[in-house]
């Protein structure tokens, strides 16, 4: 099963990238998809159904083998390894580009907000999402006190070398010649809570790669997702519903989701 579904901030991201696909997506309306980051493939059966034809990529070289032996069935998805700060695609190639979680991991997220804009086809739609500086003191005590990266655990568990600003990416979306149609806030106060520094921890034990970088396997003993959903999740569900229900206009978020349309 895909036991990541039964953490609330990876679920919240799940459920938002979900959401848009029914809502924009529906009956496989987008000619070309492209999955930028797909890591574990996990995603990438849900953003097919939404496309005629989907190319999900990443840098990773083992997370990518693990995705296509994963998704072979699918007939409409090509992989590629591909950097996100220099894509080989053409300008203009996809009318739907997700990245879930990537950002924060490339070094330059400017830059990678400059080749999202270039890929993208006029009227194309980009879902994003990334963590964010402004995340929950309930979340991360440590690094919030600090005001900086003091520890790797918390907001800067999972490889985060640093944290988007969500005001500079509006400023780079304008920039690079897109609109903002949608901005929501990703778990709240009551989320960070029940995942203060622990989800980190296992993530670090056992996620093969655990920094979400390119290399080589990093464990011996791992775990991988599989598609099915467990059934567990409707607890999950709740949690998020009701961390949104309290929190949803507070500025401070673990992470942030952005619909995106080339201008």
């Amino acid at each position: 099963m895909n036991y990541k579904l039964l953490f609330p901030t990876y679920r919240n991201r799940y459920l938002f990238i979900r959401e848009n696909l029914l809502r924009f997506g529906a009956n496989r309306k987008f000619a070309e998809g492209l999955n930028l980051g797909t890591g574990e493939g996990d995603y990438d059966p849900m953003i097919a159904e939404a496309c005629k034809k989907l190319t999900s990529c990443d840098i990773n070289e083992h997370d990518i083998a693990f995705a296509k032996q994963m998704n072979s069935g699918i007939s409409n998805l090509e992989y590629r390894i591909e950097d996100a700060l220099n894509l080989s695609f053409p300008a203009a190639k996809f009318n739907l580009l997700t990245s879930v979680d990537v950002m924060e991991h490339v070094g330059k997220p400017q830059r990678m907000t400059e080749e999202i804009g270039r890929v993208l086809a006029p009227g194309g739609l980009a879902f994003i999402t990334f963590p964010q500086t402004n995340f929950p003191f309930t979340y991360d005590p440590i690094n919030r006190l600090t005001g900086r990266r003091t520890i790797a655990q918390g907001a800067y568990a999972f490889g985060h070398e640093y944290l988007v600003d969500t005001k500079r990416f509006r400023e780079w979306v304008s920039l690079y010649g897109m609109e903002i149609l949608e901005e929501k806030n990703l778990s709240g106060y009551f989320i960070g809570l029940l995942e203060m520094y622990w989800t980190g921890l296992i993530q670090r034990l056992f996620k093969e790669n655990a920094g979400n970088v390119s290399g080589k396997a990093e464990k011996k003993i791992k775990l991988r997702p599989s598609l099915s959903e467990p059934f567990l999740t409707i607890f999950t569900d709740a949690i998020i519903k009701l961390d949104f229900a309290l929190f949803k206009n507070r500025k401070h978020s673990v992470g942030k989701g952005f619909v995106l349309r080339k201008i």
